[in-house]
């Protein structure tokens, strides 16, 4: 008589195949990311003799400050340099007062500080506060917190979140600077962030399978999206804000820059519908192992019926976010009270639209795609119950 397996057997030999898929997912990254990087970049700028360092303040020789209490014009400091070949020396330095370069510089500020290095004479200017420990200070805070109340699935969370950071960094943008597509490149990339994020924080299981498929094309719906509202509108990736900095960079290198906008939009609602694709596989696993006898459109319907009540909230979330990054723009165009025809026949108000609702297209596209998917693994041949 053939004896089915235990529950602890079947769990270790979840916990197996789940290590031996995620160790493969590895390979292939640190695969793809040694080929991907493997690039010498094209020299835009002379930086001969040009570093960016870090500094203390030490003196204040010339402040700016004025008895209104603004600040005009530049200071002189003195700043001892705490890291390049000059590290323990100290220099005179400019402080431009500008609202995106210098600092109001204080005896014993860190700054950041462009050192020009021509061998007969330096010239140091500050450039910023140095922001380095703030920023490592709020990572590893957000970290800690997100790992508190998460627990183990907080760690996983934190490990895909790098995860993420590091396939953009290492192969996302080394392959658009190669030359190759930026959607197609995009669209892949998104597929791996999913597995191995999904597969992080819920395993190799049916149910992922189902989450991972049904994100991919979320994401591919919205780059679809886009890409017809922009030929509808006469809105192509050449009509961004930066496109002079971007035909520039294009000029000397194989980017693609035409399809950089929709890139980015894949890429920015890939969170909003991972979420989704997870939300409803999960949800459709759960009802299918608390009641195995529902039939597969039963299991369908209550997908449906779950991915309705996320509708809402995600598109929201995609549509305030875009809002809310060009929040600064809106506001000038409500200041000069612009007419509705200008506004929306603009290529910065037709892009902030045709990013929102591209996104969300994609978010509620997602919900039966996923849906349906989830019912067909869970259901199929084989109707053993996946593990979480």
């Amino acid at each position: 008589m053939k004896h089915s397996p235990s529950p602890i057997s079947s769990y270790l030999n979840s916990r197996k195949k789940n290590i031996l898929l995620l160790v493969i997912c590895v390979i292939l990254f640190v695969a793809a990311a040694v080929w991907a990087s493997h690039i010498e970049k094209t020299a835009l700028i002379s930086t001969e003799g040009q570093s960016y360092e870090q500094a203390t303040v030490t003196q204040i020789l010339q402040d700016n400050i004025q008895e209104d209490g603004n600040r005009y014009g530049s200071q002189t400091v003195v700043v001892r340099m705490r890291s390049g070949a000059y590290t323990g020396e100290e220099f005179e330095a400019n402080s431009p007062s500008g609202t995106l370069f210098g600092a109001d510089c204080t005896v014993g500020m860190k700054v950041i500080v462009i050192f020009s290095d021509s061998g007969d004479s330096q010239l140091v200017t500050v450039y910023s506060q140095d922001r380095s420990l703030a920023i490592l200070g709020f990572v590893l805070f957000f970290a800690l917190i997100v790992c508190l109340i998460g627990g183990r699935r907080g760690v996983m969370a934190i490990a895909s979140l790098a995860f993420t950071f590091l396939c953009v960094l290492y192969i996302l943008f080394p392959l658009i600077y190669r030359g190759a597509s930026p959607i197609g490149v995009t669209i892949l990339v998104a597929m791996l962030v999913t597995l191995v994020t999904l597969g992080l924080l819920g395993g190799f299981t049916k149910k992922t399978a189902a989450a991972v498929c049904g994100t991919t094309l979320g994401v591919a719906i919205a780059g679809l999206s886009a890409l017809t509202f922009g030929a509808a509108a006469g809105i192509t990736g050449y009509n961004v804000s930066d496109i002079e900095t971007l035909n520039y960079v294009g000029q000397y290198t194989n980017i693609r820059i035409g399809q950089l906008l929709f890139a980015g939009i894949i890429l920015s609602s890939l969170g909003a519908v991972m979420d989704v694709g997870m939300s409803i596989a999960s949800t459709i696993q759960e009802i299918h192992e608390q009641a195995p006898t529902l039939t597969p459109r039963q299991l369908f319907l209550s997908g449906i019926h779950v991915g309705r009540d996320m509708m809402g909230t995600m598109t929201n979330t995609l549509i305030l976010a875009y809002v809310g990054s060009a929040l600064s723009t809106l506001l000038i165009d409500y200041a000069y009270d612009l007419s509705v025809n200008q506004l929306l026949n603009s290529y910065v108000i037709g892009i902030e639209i045709m990013q929102g609702l591209s996104g969300s297209l994609g978010v509620v596209l997602t919900v039966p795609l996923t849906a349906f998917l989830a019912t067909t693994f869970l259901t199929g041949k084989g109707r053993g119950r996946a593990h979480t």
